[in-house]
């Protein structure tokens, strides 16, 4: 068996001002998050309803008041989830869940095994390989807590790899928080030219009145992307099995980047030849509320105020920008006559394109909640209104568009919280994306607490390819063509046993004119219908009675049709652990070996220049034994001071 290298694993994930571990709930409640953070996180209901969340609620004295009660929602949903504490999966603090492949080190492109099609329409730039490393906005939190809260983490490989994670929130005020993140990625790498560094930061602001009808929501987020990019190592000879470079993968001459002296410090950043990304987004979303005041008096001096809102005005502004490029200080002009068909003057040996995107995004959508002491469920109507300005190649080309799209939104979830009901739709009326739309709807009903949850969901996205296969794009290198809409359709059914620790669902995917690249830079699209057939699981088996576990999870994906799309059979990841405290009354442990395995199949090749994945249909990757991985993971409880 292959054997990984131990991460040496330094992780303090729980620093608190005061020295506590008495969270109000502890249940990790991950598939709340999936789900606001999921293609249905879209409207911004509820948050100051008839429950009293946050605000000055925080004040009344409930007996915890020397430990930490804290709780977070998303932007654009008004649920709030707790924090997992959980040490179960430590790939859950990690940038890449299990089932995403990299280019060999952490931190270069990576492409999800699983097949995950677009399913929003509208403008798109194109440049998805780096997005597990972004802040994004979606998954953006807005924390709420009595007491300042601190999280640092930190991670060292064994070839100098460095993952660093800080976060801190507080509430200013009972009704003001604010949360500041930051997070570093630096990797050197076994290979020449595939050092990477990635810096992200993000600062959210949230703000509710006294009186709770007033919301304020500011966020600044940003991530600087540096990956350096090789082409892989050339093939003319067999350095791999050579015992020349078995001990030493360094000195490998690489397609791309020239030979390079080696370095293992990571404070250094320089990257010769690579991939440069930098995005930013600055959002400010206000609501005000019309409806119904109330109170409950808790004793003769302390009164906490509610609030119920019955209609709901809401505006949002963006402002963001998108910054794409590739440079090449040492170009090959053979590998970029030969894979490109760029001719590349040998007196200048340097080859750069970019392209540059500003974005400002307006938004007015009107609320109303049927039910005052239900805030899970409301209404939504709206109209957005986006300016995007493009800078091509050294910006020399300057392209301006517009669009213009009308949006609806209907979510209801019980107060008994039986049934989960969320529709959502989008058209665009004019501008650049003009007949672009996307309709999603889901249930989710409780059969019982022993049965669990059932869902059925729907989807239909009919959208403009990315731009980065049209002609304007400094990255579109293939003759122009004349491309249609996407369109997809996708039916899913999932059944969520928390009970028996099961999480099973179908998805079956219909697609036509799927965009795609076919060798470096031709563009291709699919000529006739698809469909992609998958079935995902996960269950934890209790092995005995003594703390042993199987967890596993099993993927299962199936193309019919003649569409260029490779995907694995089967993709599965296992756990064999032992979880416990070994007679410790404050140490939760979890120990063990991690097995990953997909079957064989013709994996993606990929093009640096433009940064893109890329069908192949000649070479077929083996896995003759599953990945292993040997891991401890660890949590101490700390005492509640008094």
């Amino acid at each position: 068996m292959v054997l990984k290298s131990l991460y040496i694993v330094f992780f303090s994930a729980l620093l608190l001002t005061v020295l506590c571990e008495k969270a109000v709930g502890q249940n990790p409640g991950m598939r709340q998050i999936q789900n606001a953070t999921g293609r249905f996180g879209r409207g911004g209901g509820g948050g100051a309803g008839g429950q009293g969340k946050g605000g000055d609620s925080l004040q009344h004295r409930t007996g915890l008041e020397d430990s930490i009660t804290l709780k977070f929602r998303f932007l654009d949903t008004s649920r709030f989830s707790q924090l997992d504490s959980s040490v179960l999966d430590f790939t859950g603090r990690y940038p890449l869940s299990w089932n995403f492949v990299t280019l060999g080190n952490f931190g270069n492109a990576a492409e999800n095994r699983i097949f995950s099609p677009m399913y929003t329409s509208g403008w798109d730039h194109g440049f998805h390989s780096y997005d597990p490393y972004n802040f994004t906005l979606a998954a953006t939190r807005f924390y709420n807590t009595t007491r300042p809260y601190s999280e640092i983490g930190y991670m060292l490989g064994s070839l100098q790899e460095q993952y660093i994670n800080l976060l801190h929130t507080q509430n200013v005020k009972p009704n003001w928080n604010m949360s500041l993140q930051y997070r570093l990625v630096n990797a050197p790498g076994a290979f020449q030219n595939q050092n990477t560094n990635h810096n992200n930061y993000r600062f959210t602001s949230w703000f509710q009145s006294k009186n709770k009808r007033y919301q304020n929501f500011f966020v600044i987020l940003g991530n600087k992307l540096m990956s350096g990019e090789n082409g892989g190592i050339k093939n003319d000879l067999n350095y791999l099995d050579s015992s020349v470079y078995r001990d030493n993968r360094y000195i490998i001459p690489t397609q791309i980047g020239g030979n390079n002296l080696q370095s293992r410090n990571f404070f250094t950043t320089n990257i010769v030849t690579g991939t440069f990304n930098t995005n930013a987004t600055y959002l400010m979303r206000q609501q005000f509320d019309l409806g119904q005041k109330d109170s409950i008096v808790v004793n003769d001096t302390t009164v906490i105020p509610l609030f119920y809102p019955r209609l709901r005005m809401e505006h949002t502004i963006s402002y963001n920008t998108y910054n794409y490029r590739f440079r090449d200080t040492r170009a090959d002009s053979l590998y970029y006559a030969n894979n490109y068909k760029i001719t590349i003057p040998t007196t200048e040996g340097k080859y750069y394109q970019q392209d540059y995107w500003k974005e400002l995004l307006n938004d007015f959508s009107l609320y109303t909640f049927p039910d005052a002491k239900n805030s899970q469920q409301f209404f939504k109507a709206g109209i957005s209104f986006q300016m995007l300005k493009g800078e091509f190649d050294t910006g020399t080309v300057k392209k301006s568009y517009t669009n213009l799209w009308l949006h609806g939104e209907y979510r209801n979830k019980t107060r008994n919280k039986k049934w989960d009901i969320e529709a959502y739709g989008k058209f665009y009326l004019n501008g650049y994306n003009s007949g672009d739309y996307d309709v999603h709807g889901m249930l989710k009903r409780l059969v019982s607490p022993k049965f669990g949850y059932v869902e059925l969901g729907f989807e239909n996205v009919n959208r403009s390819p990315s731009f980065i296969f049209d002609p304007t794009s400094s990255f579109y290198l293939d003759q122009s063509k004349s491309l249609n809409k996407e369109n997809t359709i996708h039916f899913y059914a999932a059944l969520d046993k928390s009970a028996k620790k099961l999480h099973v669902s179908a998805h079956y995917q219909l697609l036509s004119n799927y965009t795609y690249l076919t060798g470096f830079y031709k563009v291709a699209q699919a000529s006739s219908l698809f469909t992609v057939f998958q079935v995902m699981a996960d269950k934890d088996f209790k092995l005995g009675k003594k703390g042993w576990h199987w967890r596993t999870w099993v993927v299962l994906q199936q193309r019919t049709g003649s569409a260029e799309v490779n995907l694995p059979l089967i993709s599965t990841r296992s756990q064999f652990a032992y979880d416990g405290n070994l007679g410790f009354k404050n140490l939760f442990l979890t120990t063990g070996v991690e097995l990953r395995y997909f079957t064989p199949y013709k994996v993606n090749h990929y093009s640096p220049l433009q940064g893109q994945f890329f069908y192949q249909d000649n070479q077929v990757v083996h896995m003759k034994v599953p990945e292993v991985t040997a891991y401890a993971n660890f949590r101490i409880r700390g005492s509640q001071l008094m």
